[in-house]
């Protein structure tokens, strides 16, 4: 239900969801737990964003002294310019300010800054932000952001689902380090897997028993179980972070257990009873689960997706997915008596869920 209202909100451009303190800290954290100097003497750019109210603003500015930080700039998105429109009213904290325009607030975006303290109270903090309107709207592609993102050192933010190739490129352009949020089928898009592959991102530490808690703006589309009326949170299962800031997760290896003892104890009664099968039209064998991934075996295997959660590039090597496969660049792995479809793995006739290939490193 969770992953059919993610897809909902980007057909209709309502993919507009604020993420929480608790995980922004909990995230940023992991950072620091593996490297202390992680934000060291570096500008983050919070772009896509609403920094009057955002959690990512509030968390930065006020921990800039223990990030360290050299420089925070946040930016908004103008409330015209949106695709989603709500019934916007600016906040007090705006209008009560002497460069408060009644025009500018509706077409034109915000950017705070933080880099010294202005209040004279002996440190820096969120209340030594300072604002101004933009000259543009805040769109991300405009020049006046491109030379936000040039000046940067880190861009974080949870950019609209609709946006996240586009956005991810336009960091990538830059060359860039990031913390983003996006939707976990993200991996199957060439341009993502091809970065995850090479190892120029990974997933970040991730969301707490993967369940990921957004507010939105709109929320009376949701199905009973994802939208909270209590809370007025909405609940995605199928959410992550994607980075390029090393963590410690990632390097810890999975313990599994062995190939034959998978088959005579493994939890999963698919892999007890019907074993590993192998593809019909791949060199490579079918594992539906990642805790059930062998730990012996030599051979190529495919696993689904959400295996990146628990990669660890010490232990596996990413050896294409099923895309590869399809767009010819792993023509070993098709087996030469196949004469069907070369889209995904075939198992007993069976068309099987999008899957990343692997073997153990040696």
């Amino acid at each position: 239900m969770a992953n059919s209202n993610l897809a909902k909100a980007k057909s209709a451009k309502n993919d507009e969801f604020y993420t929480q303190y608790q995980d922004i800290e909990k995230e940023i954290m992991a950072y620091l737990e593996f490297n202390p100097n992680t934000f060291e003497g570096k500008t983050v750019l919070l772009p896509c964003d609403d920094p009057e109210w955002s959690n990512f603003t509030k968390f930065f500015a006020q921990n800039f002294e223990r990030l360290k930080l050299k420089k925070l700039i946040s930016t908004s998105y103008a409330p015209d310019s949106k695709s989603l429109k709500i019934n916007y009213q600016p906040t007090l904290f705006e209008t009560t300010n002497p460069q408060f325009d009644e025009k500018k607030t509706i077409v034109n975006g915000k950017i705070f800054t933080l880099d010294h303290d202005t209040s004279g109270d002996g440190k820096i903090d969120v209340s030594d932000l300072e604002w101004t309107y933009l000259k543009g709207d805040g769109d991300f592609k405009s020049e006046e952001i491109k030379k936000l993102r040039d000046e940067a050192d880190i861009i974080i933010t949870n950019p609209p689902f609709s946006l996240f190739r586009d956005f991810l490129a336009w960091i990538m352009e830059a060359n860039k380090q990031f913390v983003l949020i996006g939707s976990m089928n993200a991996i199957t898009y060439k341009d993502v897997f091809t970065l995850l592959k090479e190892d120029k991102m990974w997933l970040g530490n991730g969301f707490k028993s993967g369940n990921a808690f957004f507010s939105s703006p709109i929320s009376n589309d949701y199905a009973d179980g994802v939208f909270d009326k209590e809370t007025g949170l909405v609940k995605f299962r199928n959410c992550c972070w994607f980075t390029s800031l090393d963590h410690g997760k990632r390097h810890q290896p999975m313990a599994l257990m062995s190939y034959a003892d998978n088959l005579k104890f493994s939890k999963h009664k698919e892999i007890k009873e019907n074993g590993y099968q192998e593809y019909d039209n791949y060199n490579a064998i079918e594992v539906s689960f990642t805790d059930a991934i062998p730990s012996d075996y030599d051979g190529i295997m495919g696993v689904p997706i959400s295996f990146l959660d628990k990669y660890s590039p010490e232990q596996f090597e990413i050896v294409g997915s099923d895309t590869d496969i399809k767009d010819g660049k792993l023509p070993e792995l098709i087996k030469p008596n196949w004469n069907g479809k070369i889209d995904r793995g075939y198992v007993k006739g069976k068309r099987i869920y999008s899957r990343i290939l692997i073997r153990h490193k040696k």
